[in-house]
């Protein structure tokens, strides 16, 4: 029996690091979706509708393992995706600022079996963010392609009092859930 191909459907750094971290060996690029929120849908149908899209649209080939996930922050009923600019990041950091959000990571996997999913959902505790410290971490870059406009894993971890549930679903690929779908769809990771 050959050894199934894994193709991650997306571009992302950071998924393709923890991929890397797990030993996989895997194809990568990124697909299009469109990530408008339906109407009355919640964050959680949200992001696995959104990770089973991206695998889908990137399914081609029969012999192939397909992973793709999506995440989404949520604080109540609001969902807040990557920052337009400046002052929606501001925005966002404002709105997080001393509250609990969810954040949810939808992963999807596209075996012979057909499509897998899986939903990590995490509490993430901001400490109080000073304008002056959103506005400077605006500047350095990093939260202009990220979900909430933060990275956890990056400086936007000054932000974060506590987290209560995956640290790796934040990043943006939940690995317990991920090595589940994978080792359902026939890929040994250990």
């Amino acid at each position: 029996m050959s050894v199934p191909t894994l193709h991650l459907a997306s571009s992302s750094p950071r998924r393709k690091e923890i991929l890397r971290a797990l030993g996989l060996t895997f194809s990568a690029a990124g697909v299009e979706a469109d990530e408008r929120r339906l109407k009355g849908e919640s964050a959680e149908a949200m992001a696995l509708r959104l990770a089973v899209a991206k695998v889908k649209s990137a399914a081609t080939d029969e012999s192939r393992i397909v992973l793709a996930a999506d995440t989404v922050v949520a604080l109540g009923e609001r969902i807040f995706g990557k920052p337009q600019d400046c002052t929606d990041a501001i925005d966002m950091l404002e709105a997080l600022s001393g509250q609990t959000h969810r954040v949810l990571t939808g992963v999807a996997v596209q075996a012979q079996e057909g499509i897998r999913t899986a939903l990590s959902a995490t509490e993430v505790k901001f400490r109080e963010i000073r304008p002056d410290e959103a506005l400077a971490y605006w500047q350095s870059g990093e939260p202009c392609d990220k979900a909430g406009a933060y990275a956890i894993q990056g400086l936007g971890g000054v932000f974060v009092e506590a987290i209560s549930g995956s640290y790796s679903g934040v990043v943006g690929l939940p690995v317990f859930e991920t090595v589940q779908l994978l080792r359902d769809a026939g890929l040994r990771v250990l």
